[in-house]
């Protein structure tokens, strides 16, 4: 560059001025642009060495080009020196407008810092305004938009004409400083833009893969697969089915997409169905067939959205689980009932009795504003004394107040008002042990077979016939008054004596029956031994009588 004193520039400075700046719009890519930005510094400027510090998105600054220099580049460039130590030079020095000029006599106090230098050596300065080895000048570059978001720092070191730059090179390296900010943000939104085309168009590629794999997946599964809409007027309805579901319901694909699974699912199992979560959602239920029968499946739900985030769907896998579901129910079913007789076995009888029962007792009736002052009572206890491991403390004495429970309650045999009450007819079989003992254990295991039957079609579709075991069996009959249950046990008494065929001869056998009753308040145990003393008390009261058998 030209010394500040003359008054004209040389029009060959002007040249290598105008073409670094054009060389800048040039560069292909971000590399090359910080490459450029450096050797304009050289070559347009008149510098002999020329570097850009690159703001990185941690706040440091890092060596990105340097020009001027090959062995001072190989060494410092990409090293970093810290953001601290730039805002420190950057504010300390001579402000030549937005320049910072550090004149050795202050520079000296940076050479610890991080910040990685090099300086061009030459003689001491004779004049006022010549360049010292250890002057330093920075030209920061900003962001466009005319913020003051620092994107990086251009330093240069010691001018050709070995004097500090005038009015006119000032204005030159800010010049050049603000259009190599420019060029620089435009050649990282072009190296952005590039990685984004690029990374949409290997998305596009994957999902094209993807929707491909997925069709593949859907159409081809071993089990069940379906697609249906999510939300609005016709939500639940199926879009889409693979062959494995139509082969598993017996339905085509057209015809399935006038359904929704609402639509197939057995009635009993509707309310599974609606409790199931759509996002993540499983449930075991029954779908209908087209001939009728009803087949156990496993359904597990995922929702699914398109790449524009639009509409939702719901896609369901569907699992054939008849086989499993029919083992467990038969273990299930073989758990709570007698192997011989197929009736509840003792667990059995003892869950359905514990379900009608609870350990408070019925107690008369409170009147309103007593009900309500135990009620506000128990609720301020509970909440002074805080909660237990299972719940609200006072749970138990509020549950007379909000408890739906309807405690059961014995009629009384001598003054029969009206009271109903669940009946427990504990039954024994009298003879039975000749019967074993003559004709062996197969007549009678014959014999408890037909009696479970006899005694299970005398009774209602809601009551329970169930078998202890050996020849105890016991009928539970809900909603029965004292003489109503007098009469049921001679119904079953009548039902049991008759002659049972077996192998050809005529057995018979005597029943004795105790009735007990169901309390709230008595445990499970104690209203089988009530039922169980009774039927005692009525075969004792009954030894006279002759009971033959065979």
């Amino acid at each position: 560059m030209e010394a500040e004193s003359e008054p004209y520039v040389r029009l060959a400075t002007m040249r290598q001025l105008h073409q670094a700046v054009a060389d800048l719009n040039t560069a292909r890519s971000l590399a090359d642009t910080l490459q450029t930005v450096a050797d304009g510094i050289v070559t347009g400027l008149g510098y002999e060495l020329g570097c850009v510090n690159l703001v990185r998105p941690d706040g440091d600054l890092v060596i990105a080009a340097f020009a001027g220099n090959a062995a001072a580049e190989a060494l410092i460039t990409g090293r970093v020196g810290s953001r601290d130590s730039w805002e420190r030079r950057l504010s300390m020095g001579e402000a030549w407008d937005q320049l910072r000029f550090i004149p050795h006599t202050e520079g000296w106090v940076l050479l610890d810092d991080d910040v990685p230098q090099w300086h061009t050596e030459g003689p001491e300065p004779r004049f006022e305004d010549e360049w010292h080895p250890l002057d330093r000048l920075y030209a920061p570059m900003y962001a466009s938009g005319g913020g003051r978001d620092l994107l990086g720092v251009i330093s240069v070191d010691r001018p050709r004409n070995g004097r500090r730059p005038g009015a006119w090179g000032r204005e030159a390296l800010q010049m050049y400083a603000s259009q190599a900010a420019i060029a620089i943000s435009n050649a990282r939104l072009r190296a952005n833009m590039q990685r984004a085309l690029v990374r949409l168009e290997r998305e596009q590629q994957a999902l094209r893969a993807s929707e491909e794999s997925f069709r593949q997946a859907f159409e081809y599964a071993p089990s069940g697969m379906a697609i249906a809409e999510m939300g609005g007027d016709q939500h639940g309805r199926l879009l889409r089915t693979n062959d494995a579901l139509c082969r598993l319901l017996g339905r085509p694909a057209s015809v399935l997409r006038r359904y929704s699974f609402a639509d197939l699912v057995h009635p009993e199992d509707i309310g599974t169905l609606l409790r199931t979560s759509a996002e993540g959602g499983r449930a075991e239920l029954r779908l209908g067939r087209r001939d009728g029968t009803y087949l156990w499946v496993s359904l597990r739900n995922s929702v699914v959205a398109d790449t524009a985030d639009g509409p939702r769907f719901l896609l369901t896998h569907v699992e054939d689980i008849e086989e499993r579901k029919r083992h467990e129910l038969n273990l299930a079913h073989r758990a709570s009932h007698d192997a011989l007789t197929g009736l509840p076995n003792s667990a059995e009888l003892k869950s359905r009795l514990s379900a009608r029962i609870c350990e408070r007792p019925n107690s008369p009736a409170a009147t309103a504003i007593e009900a309500l002052d135990a009620a506000y009572g128990d609720v301020e206890s509970s909440l002074t004394h805080g909660y237990q491991a299972d719940g609200y403390e006072g749970e138990a004495a509020v549950g007379g107040l909000y408890d739906h429970h309807v405690h059961a309650v014995a009629p009384d045999a001598e003054n029969d008002d009206g009271t109903k009450g669940l009946a427990v007819l504990f039954c024994d079989l009298d003879g039975f042990k000749s019967i074993n003992d003559r004709f062996g254990h197969h007549t009678g295991d014959a014999v408890l077979i037909e009696v479970a039957r006899r005694l299970s079609t005398c009774v209602r579709d809601g009551d329970t016939v169930a078998r202890l075991g050996g020849d105890e069996f016991v009928v539970l009959a809900d909603g029965l008054g004292a003489a109503d249950a007098a009469d049921l046990a001679v119904r079953l008494r009548n039902a049991i004596i008759p002659p049972i065929r077996v192998d050809g001869r005529a057995v018979r056998v005597g029943a004795s029956f105790g009735i007990g009753w169901a309390e709230c308040g008595m445990s499970v145990e104690e209203v089988l031994r009530s039922a169980d003393q009774r039927m005692y008390v009525e075969k004792r009261s009954r030894s006279k009588v002759h009971r033959r058998a065979g």
